[in-house]
């Protein structure tokens, strides 16, 4: 937990879920830019019990603004379980918020929120969540929403597609995924024939616009999305370009209906024009040198 002090302290930020992949490099890039800010992780102030709630109306000052990361992510369950955990940690920290003066919330959700057979799927899109996790942080996005319109402040909601870059631990399928197989197993497993067609974003860029968004106390609804939807074929095969050693591109006969699902990225585009999404051939580049230069 760290508190810096040569800035102005009318603009903290408080850090809620700093231990997780997408703080943890959020909390690095504050460090650069010397913003004052609080981090905090559940060994500081657990979210899922009630004494986080005193914990926080000690800690959150009159102009603070709370990026809340804090979620247990699908890898570490999609249960009921994990499902009302993760809504505790809504309800105290909702809790803390009413009788709070903070400033700012950036609350950083998901794309799961919308169905995950939607196709060309922009802000304005219908929310159909198809399991837990994306109803969870539908619930947690109402929440927020009804508690900041009551205390009069303004609340950004983000919405990231799926994130690839260095440090994820969650390995989920796709970049980050293909270049740990790639690596270490010389070779990479696609479902099918790889034909499905997804938006990946980078993890800096998705840093840059949480940070933009929370600077200038943004509020409202945004996709941060690339809008450069490739096939897992395509990101595959840029990974073995990157390689100096042979990769086996594995393929396999298909379990499940082709699904699709791309980004209108219009609105981030209108709200973040100075900072452009990686595109995603030079994103692998970068990440697959990164990896290669640690090991």
């Amino acid at each position: 937990m760290k508190d810096s002090s040569n800035i102005d302290l009318s603009q903290r930020f408080i850090v809620l879920g700093s231990k997780g992949f997408l703080a943890n490099q959020f909390v690095k890039r504050l460090e650069r830019e010397k913003i004052n800010y609080l981090a905090l992780g559940s060994a500081e102030v657990d979210l899922t019990q009630k004494e986080s709630i005193e914990s926080l109306l000690k800690i959150i000052r009159a102009d603070d603004s709370v990026v809340m990361f804090s979620a247990l992510t699908p890898d570490r369950g999609k249960d009921l379980k994990s499902f009302y955990a993760n809504m505790k940690m809504a309800e105290h920290l909702g809790m803390a918020l009413e009788q709070s003066s903070v400033s700012h919330l950036t609350y950083i959700s998901s794309d799961a929120v919308y169905s995950s057979k939607g196709e060309n799927i922009s802000e304005e899109s219908p929310c159909d969540p198809s399991d837990l996790y994306g109803l969870m942080h539908l619930a947690r996005e109402r929440i927020f929403r009804f508690l900041m319109d009551q205390i009069q402040r303004p609340l950004l909601i983000l919405r990231p597609c799926a994130i690839y870059g260095i440090g994820d631990s969650h390995q989920s399928y796709g970049p980050n995924r293909f270049l740990k197989s790639a690596l270490e197993q010389k070779k990479i497993s696609l479902f099918g024939q790889g034909e499905e067609i997804r938006d990946h974003v980078a993890v800096e860029d998705v840093i840059e616009w949480v940070l933009e968004g929370t600077k200038q106390k943004m509020r409202g609804v945004v996709n941060l999305v690339s809008g450069q939807a490739v096939s897992f074929k395509e990101v595959a095969e840029m990974i073995v370009e990157n390689s100096s050693d042979q990769v086996e591109i594995k393929t396999s006969d298909r379990q499940n209906p082709i699904v699709h699902r791309r980004f209108i990225s219009e609105k981030r585009a209108k709200l973040f024009p100075s900072h452009l999404p990686t595109e995603l051939k030079s994103g692998i580049s970068r990440m697959f040198k990164i990896a290669t230069n640690s090991r």
